[in-house]
């Protein structure tokens, strides 16, 4: 175990009973695994963010039975007080302190997998990657993982197209209920939440970026216009920059959304969004941040290396002066601003995301099928199940459809 401190576990319990009662869904997962124990003498290796919600998931874990180790996938994402009262109140080996290095971040991940593993829970694929470079041999012990985020989905396909994935993952980012509510929803009003409370900034009136128009880049951009900003999008998807287009958004390349932004965010999850040569073109006192998963996106090397002069004005809010004058302002170094400057996503939503993983790792132990190594689906028939249980916690009905119904979508025969 590796915390920041055990006192304040008694913050991080409220906290995480207060979440807790925003994630009905969770909780009557957790009641069915407390009778079922279906994790008995599964060992759980679990890279997340250490949030209230993620409190919960572990909690979940347990109560089913297994024996899990937990580390942060980001070095600003973890909550400390969250941290404590698993490991107090919990007895779960917690390796996270908020503010870590990158060789303890990468000390964490190794202490977590001494756990060796049957299962793995990822949220960026930190956790895969080093297991399938520096500990391959524990491998033969892995049954399965879940992994998070986009992000993390794209390095395990390209791990599985060459051949190099050695155990089957289920892609809980791409399930219905996770991408559609969690990253439009849950990242729109945790990234927006991020920005004010690191600058305190009015955004109605202002331009606001998003560079990136996918689920994340449109609840970004949905809330910032809702905010009462003017809200510009930057793609490299013909696609998606025409979706941004029909959504009522200005649509513009990079260099020129540059010169007129007074917002910036990056959410694409790939490199060199936002170039030093873009922020020489921004005006002075723009503001640029990240919520995607690492801090990639913006060149902020390249902006300490011209920059006469840096100072932290606020908590995750450095100011960087050029040698013209201009000033041009990074939340949270670059990293996930929701998460670094914020409290990251709303538990009701998070509780969709979570349910995906509790079920998904269920699935890959109880699953009568061999799954190949490679990035799977989560199955159809949990989705569903998920949403209808959701649903159900918001006393909401909906329509069954009739067998007169069924058999009409199910015919060809029936035309005009």
């Amino acid at each position: 175990m590796d915390i920041k401190d055990k006192t304040l576990a008694a913050m991080g319990r409220g906290r995480t009973e207060w979440a807790q009662k925003s994630m009905p869904v969770l909780r009557s997962i957790q009641k069915r695994f407390e009778q079922e124990k279906p994790f008995a003498g599964i060992r759980m290796a679990a890279c997340l963010h250490v949030t209230t919600e993620t409190g919960v998931l572990m909690q979940t874990l347990t109560a089913g039975g297994a024996e899990v180790k937990l580390c942060a996938s980001n070095p600003l994402s973890t909550q400390d007080d969250v941290a404590a009262t698993l490991a107090v109140d919990h007895g779960i080996d917690v390796f996270a302190i908020k503010g870590e290095d990158k060789d303890t971040f990468y000390r964490h991940i190794h202490a977590i997998l001494d756990v060796k593993p049957h299962i793995t829970m990822d949220d960026g694929a930190d956790l895969v990657s080093t297991l399938h470079t520096d500990r391959k041999e524990l491998l033969s012990e892995v049954k399965g993982g879940t992994e998070e985020t986009t992000t993390g989905v794209i390095r395990l396909q390209s791990m599985a197209d060459r051949g190099v994935l050695k155990y089957p993952i289920i892609a809980v980012n791409d399930a219905d209920t996770k991408h559609m509510f969690d990253n439009r929803y849950g990242t729109g009003q945790s990234t927006i939440d991020g920005i004010i409370r690191a600058t305190n900034r009015l955004l109605a009136g202002s331009v606001f970026v998003v560079c990136g128009y996918g689920w994340c880049g449109r609840g970004v951009a949905m809330r910032a216009s809702g905010m009462g900003a003017r809200v510009v999008v930057t793609e490299v998807d013909p696609i998606r920059a025409l979706e941004a287009v029909m959504d009522g958004y200005q649509v513009l390349p990079i260099n020129k959304a540059a010169e007129v932004g007074d917002f910036f965010c990056t959410v694409t999850g790939d490199i060199h969004v936002i170039t030093l040569e873009h922020m020489k073109r921004m005006k002075d006192g723009a503001i640029i941040c990240n919520s995607g998963h690492f801090n990639v996106e913006c060149d902020i090397e390249g902006l300490e290396a011209v920059a006469v002069k840096s100072t932290q004005l606020r908590e995750s809010l450095d100011e960087y002066q050029l040698k013209d004058g201009r000033k041009i302002y990074i939340l949270g170094e670059g990293r996930l601003v929701n998460l670094a400057a914020a409290e990251g996503h709303p538990s009701g939503v998070i509780d969709l995301s979570f349910s995906n993983q509790a079920l998904g790792a269920e699935y890959l132990i109880k699953s009568p099928l061999q799954l190949t190594p490679t990035v799977h689906k989560v199955p159809e028939g949990i989705d569903r199940m998920i949403a209808s249980l959701k649903l159900n916690s918001l006393n909401i009905s909906i329509d069954v459809l009739t067998e007169a119904q069924e058999h009409y979508l199910r015919a060809w025969e029936t035309g005009t």
